[in-house]
C-alpha cells in the first residue's frame, strides 16, 4: 500500500484535537494514526473522500469523531471505541439506519450524540421529498427499540399554543435529523 503524503499546513493538533479536513483522502492516512494516534481526543476528518476507516483502532483515546461530507457507506467498519461519545457523520452515503445503529450499539458503548444529517437513512422532508411523517416515525421509534433514548432536535417552530419562536417545540413531525442519544438507566 502506498503512503499517503501529509498536508502539514492543513494538519491542525491542539490540545488533544486533531483536524485534517479537505485533503481529498480515500483512507485515513496512516501517519497520522503512527504521529497521533495515542494523544487524540478528537478527531476531524471532514471533507475528504473517506471510503474506509482503516486505522482509526490506533485512535485508542477518540471521544470525539467527525466524518461530515466523507463518502462513508453502508459497509462502513467500525473499530471498537469505548470512550466515543460524540459521532457526526454528516453528508456522506448513508442508507440503512438499522445496520448503522447496530454497528454503534456494537462498537460504541459510551455513544451519546450521533448526528446523520444529509444522508439517505436519515429521513427529512425538507431536502427528500419521498420522506413522510411515517418515515420520521420509524426513525424516531427505530432507536427506542434498540435500549436508546432517541431525541430529534427540531428547529423552532410556532404554535397554536407556542407562538414563542425561540422555543422548540419537540412534537413537532419537523426534523433536521440530528440524533441525541442517550443510554437509559
Amino acid at each position: 500500500m502506498e503512503e499517503v503524503h501529509i498536508n502539514n499546513f492543513a494538519l491542525s493538533f491542539q490540545n488533544n484535537r486533531l483536524s485534517y479536513c479537505g485533503q481529498d483522502c480515500q483512507r485515513i492516512p496512516s501517519a497520522l494514526w503512527k504521529m497521533y494516534g495515542t494523544k487524540v481526543h478528537y478527531l476531524d476528518l471532514s471533507y475528504n473522500n473517506i471510503e474506509t476507516l482503516k486505522g482509526l483502532d490506533n485512535f485508542t483515546r477518540l471521544q470525539e469523531l467527525i466524518l461530515d461530507n466523507n463518502k462513508l457507506e453502508d459497509n462502513i467498519r467500525f473499530p471498537f471505541m469505548p470512550n466515543l461519545r460524540t459521532l457526526s457523520l454528516n453528508n456522506n452515503k448513508l442508507t440503512d439506519l438499522e445496520g448503522l445503529i447496530q454497528k454503534i450499539n456494537e462498537n460504541m458503548p459510551k455513544l451519546s450524540y450521533l448526528s446523520i444529517l444529509r444522508n439517505k437513512a436519515c429521513p427529512n422532508q425538507l431536502s427528500d421529498s419521498d420522506k413522510d411523517d411515517s418515515d420520521y416515525q420509524r426513525y424516531r421509534a427505530f432507536g427506542g427499540s434498540r435500549s436508546w433514548r432517541v431525541h430529534a432536535r427540531t428547529p423552532p417552530t410556532r404554535t397554536a399554543r407556542d407562538t414563542d419562536p425561540t422555543r422548540h417545540d419537540h412534537s413537532s413531525t419537523t426534523i433536521t435529523c440530528r440524533l441525541l442519544i442517550a443510554w437509559q438507566t
